[in-house]
């Protein structure tokens, strides 16, 4: 800590994340499971993402789409558990500001380029199963590039901007983050200068970030829903719900998670769900997209029977 005299006041240079410690007679359990639920997470997302590359059957707008919400779900999970694998080996708690602050611009960022990627996956399901005859030319290559890239900038652009308001802050004083994680509200919290702006922008580039989204999601399966509804035949409808059946999955446990946690703001269940959206959702993803998925598992057929062939002619050479 660096005292100023002229102010009376102690800054902080760094903050303790409290995460699971009070839980310090099971962290080597604890650290066995997250570590066991990171290589699961990193496999299943690489493992869609290589299919996809690899698998020209798999070469269109809803799988394309999928690729970059694995690849996204890869970085997500890096941002967060690596550190708390640490604190919970080596029961080191603290973390530089700076550190802090970075780690909160990588979620944040994750987090809205989710969001919109999720809007973006509701489209074109919407399009594949109400506008079948218009797909192709209304969900081309062009306009998957483009709300993929358009994701991923925006997203950046509203992460920036918050982190400068943010980094006007000074902290000082109490410095326990009672998180596993560098998360907005637990930081702010512990600001010792006026946060009122940075509050105000946070709320509006939040509505920015989340509502439009949000509605563009629900709006989109509403339609969906009624779409399937008016399927005369049984089979026409299950055929059309297993379409985006998974992605739906997917968006409810998002938004349902980030709902309890952000808005409705249950500080007793807070670790809970912000664990099940930040650690559990990213590993889960690729079992939901991939068990429900017929061409998936094709894929992923294909891709073993070449490798069997591979080694069992490697053996035969020597």
């Amino acid at each position: 800590m660096k005292k100023l005299e002229w102010r009376n006041e102690t800054i902080i240079t760094g903050f303790i994340l409290h995460g699971f410690g009070d839980l310090k007679e099971i962290h080597i359990l604890l650290f066995i499971l997250f570590l066991i639920i990171y290589i699961m997470t990193m496999a299943g997302n690489l493992l869609i993402i290589a299919l996809i590359v690899t698998d020209q059957h798999l070469h269109t707008p809803m799988y394309f789409f999928l690729g970059n919400l694995s690849c996204l779900e890869t970085c997500y999970s890096s941002t967060i558990i690596p550190r708390i694998l640490t604190s919970l080996l080596n029961e080191s708690y603290t973390v530089s500001v700076n550190g802090c602050i970075l780690q909160l611009w990588a979620f944040v960022f994750l987090a809205v380029t989710e969001c919109y990627l999720l809007a973006a996956m509701s489209y074109d399901r919407y399009l594949a199963i109400c506008r079948p005859l218009h797909y192709s030319t209304l969900m081309n290559f062009k306009i998957c590039l483009q709300l993929v890239v358009g994701s991923w900038i925006g997203s950046f652009v509203i992460d920036t901007i918050l982190i400068t308001f943010f980094l006007k802050l000074r902290f000082c004083g109490h410095n326990l983050i009672e998180h596993f994680f560098c998360d907005f509200i637990p930081m702010i919290n512990l600001a010792c200068s006026d946060a009122s702006q940075v509050k105000l922008v946070s709320a509006i580039l939040t509505s920015i970030s989340t509502l439009p989204p949000f509605f563009l999601t629900i709006v989109s399966y509403a339609y969906i829903i009624a779409a399937i509804l008016g399927i005369p035949s049984i089979i026409g409808r299950q055929k059309a719900f297993s379409t985006c059946s998974s992605h739906l999955i997917v968006v409810t446990i998002f938004y349902g998670s980030l709902t309890v946690v952000y808005l409705f703001k249950l500080r007793s269940l807070n670790k809970v769900f912000s664990v099940f959206y930040t650690i559990l959702t990213p590993m889960i993803n690729p079992f939901i997209y991939t068990l429900r998925n017929g061409q998936f598992k094709k894929a992923l057929g294909k891709t073993i029977s070449k490798l069997s062939l591979r080694i069992s002619l490697g053996v035969q050479s020597r």
